[in-house]
């Protein structure tokens, strides 16, 4: 996973990576995203330089858990006002972090963010309610991991096994990637019409409040959607094992977690936009470099209970990728677009990315 990027100093949607394309003709194709990761961060690093400092001030959104390890790197290491700096802008990075991707579309939608973190489906429902408005789309991805749902009952084994009086959390209900991956789990299982034939046994609560539900046992929660390190501090029970993973239902890995921004926000705040994927791309190279310092940082700022060592593990997890590459994010646009949820069937994942991740390729 290797990273960085880069730009000119004009505006940002006029770039184009004639460097790609060439490689593309000389390389294998996983080849070139890992390389094209790497040089678009080299040239956004030397490529703007400015002779007077400007300020800014921009707002970040984070999650909990490992899936925002990137930005936990991207805030220890302070990489945004780092590449700020380079390209001639003080800025000034307030952090948040908020739980679901309703609470992230709000505060994107209201301004009081600049810059969401969350699943695709989140990313999809304010791509298709501001097309033509704000123009939200994605920054980047920032990682591929599963998400397993767990229970505390040893009578359910599959998703049929729930009952109707049971409790699945997930994050947010009908917006979040977990409540989205149940839809597709029932539609592939039952046929599309019954889709939402597990939505009336979710109900919305944060992942940690979700774990410390579900350890506490009873029958309020039965069941929890989540990724790590919660899945992790809660298989740490004997009496909690898995029922599906995420990778079971799409059929392989996917993006879990991706960026977002307004339109306006990349056209108003070149070089902090710049300075964003920048930040993310450096601290790419980090975690693959040194993921015992990455397993420090999320640590610090994660606010996790594990013992290191198993943090470390997960971040070494092979079936987890911190990476800016888009991975399968277009089966959520369909089926979405197919159930109803979204009005606009994207052409391909390229609809609902900036340019600027074009040249890493993705799905």
């Amino acid at each position: 996973m290797a990273t960085c990027t880069g730009v000119p100093c004009g505006r940002v949607h006029a770039f184009s990576f004639p460097f790609f394309q060439v490689m593309g003709s000389m390389v294998r194709f996983s080849f070139v995203r890992a390389w094209g990761v790497a040089l678009l961060g080299a040239s956004l690093m030397l490529g703007a330089a400015s002779a007077m400092a400007d300020t800014s001030r921009i707002a970040v959104a984070d999650q909990f858990g490992l899936g925002s390890l990137l930005w936990n790197v991207v805030k220890d290491q302070k990489l945004i006002e780092k590449h700020g700096k380079a390209a001639g802008v003080d800025i000034a990075v307030e952090w948040k972090r908020l739980s679901g991707g309703a609470a992230m579309n709000e505060a994107v939608l209201s301004g009081s963010i600049d810059v969401g973190t969350g699943g695709v489906p989140p990313l999809l429902t304010l791509w298709d309610r501001t097309r033509g408005r704000q123009e939200v789309k994605a920054i980047s991805a920032i990682v591929s991991t599963p998400h397993y749902l767990v229970t505390n009952q040893p009578r359910i084994r599959s998703l049929d096994d729930f009952s109707d009086a049971d409790r699945i959390a997930v994050p947010a209900v009908n917006v979040s990637i977990q409540a989205r991956l149940l839809q597709m789990a029932a539609a592939k299982q039952h046929g599309q019409a019954q889709f939402n034939r597990y939505d009336a046994l979710t109900v919305a609560l944060p992942h940690a409040d979700a774990t410390s539900v579900l350890l506490a046992g009873g029958n309020a929660v039965v069941g929890s959607f989540a990724g790590e390190p919660f899945t992790t501090l809660a298989l740490r029970n004997p009496s909690v094992h898995k029922v599906i993973s995420s990778y079971e239902i799409l059929g392989g890995p996917h993006t879990v977690n991706l960026i977002w921004a307004t339109s306006r926000f990349r056209e108003r705040e070149p070089k902090a936009y710049r300075a964003v994927l920048a930040a993310l791309a450096e601290a790419q190279t980090f975690v693959q470099a040194d993921p015992q310092a990455a397993a420090d940082v999320f640590l610090r700022q994660g606010d996790s209970s594990l013992p290191r060592e198993q943090v470390l593990a997960l971040i070494q997890n092979p079936e987890t990728r911190y990476t800016l590459v888009p991975e399968n994010t277009f089966p959520f646009a369909r089926f979405m677009h197919q159930v109803g949820a979204i009005k606009h069937l994207p052409a391909s994942w390229k609809d609902y990315f900036f340019e600027e991740a074009y040249a890493l390729g993705g799905s």
